[in-house]
C-alpha cells in the first residue's frame, strides 16, 4: 500500500434505491478517514424510493471538489449489471469495475471488469439485503490481489468501520461481516 500522501482515488458506486449504495459509500468514506485521508462524497438519488438510479461519487486523497468527471474514475462498484452500461463512461482507461451480475457483461477493452453474482451469494448466506456488502467484499479481495489500481483501503479497514458503526447491535454486525467475507472469499 502506498503512503497516504500519494493516494488519490475516485470511485463511482451505482445501483438502485434500496440496495445500499449510500451505505457502501459511507463505509468507504469512513475507512478513508480512519486512514487519515481527505475524503469527498456526493450522491444523486432523486427517484431512489421507487427503484430509481442511485449514483454516488467518492474521492479519497487530495481533491478539491466532490464530483467525478466522465473518464476520470479509478473504479466502479456496480450493484446492478446495467449500472456498467449506464455509468461505465466515468471510468478512465486502465481501471476496474466490479459488477453484480449472474451473466457476463460488456465492458470497454481497456477496463478490467470483475463479475460476482452477489444476489446468489446473499441467498446462500440467507441475507438477501446484503448484496452491497458482498460486492464490496469482492472488490476488496479483487483489489488486494492486484499490484496496480488497488483500493485505498483493505478488508480490515472496512471491518473496523462496521465494528464502530454497529457496536451496539452484535447480530447486525455479525451479519454484515459475514456478508463482507462471503464476497471476499468468493474471489477465485
Amino acid at each position: 500500500m502506498p503512503d497516504k500522501s500519494s493516494i488519490k482515488q475516485q470511485i463511482v458506486i451505482s445501483g438502485v434505491g434500496g440496495q445500499g449504495v449510500l451505505f457502501v459509500t459511507r463505509l468507504l468514506a469512513e475507512a478513508a478517514i480512519l486512514k487519515g485521508l481527505r475524503v469527498f462524497t456526493s450522491e444523486t438519488h432523486g427517484m431512489a424510493q421507487r427503484g430509481g438510479t442511485v449514483l454516488s461519487h467518492l474521492k479519497a486523497g487530495a481533491f478539491s471538489s466532490p464530483l467525478i468527471r466522465a473518464g476520470n474514475a479509478d473504479g466502479l462498484l456496480a450493484l446492478k449489471a446495467n449500472s456498467m452500461a449506464q455509468h461505465g463512461y466515468y471510468l478512465k482507461p486502465g481501471t476496474w469495475a466490479v459488477v453484480n451480475s449472474s451473466q457476463g457483461i460488456t465492458a470497454d477493452a481497456d477496463v478490467s471488469a470483475y463479475i460476482v453474482d452477489a444476489e446468489r451469494l446473499a441467498k446462500q448466506i440467507q441475507n438477501p439485503k446484503s448484496v452491497n456488502l458482498i460486492l464490496l467484499g469482492f472488490a476488496l479481495a479483487t483489489a488486494s490481489a492486484k499490484t496496480e489500481n488497488n483500493l485505498f483501503c483493505q478488508m480490515e479497514d472496512v471491518e473496523t468501520v462496521l465494528g464502530l458503526r454497529m457496536a451496539k447491535n452484535k447480530k447486525m454486525l455479525d451479519d454484515a461481516v459475514k456478508a463482507l467475507e462471503a464476497g471476499f472469499n468468493s474471489v477465485k
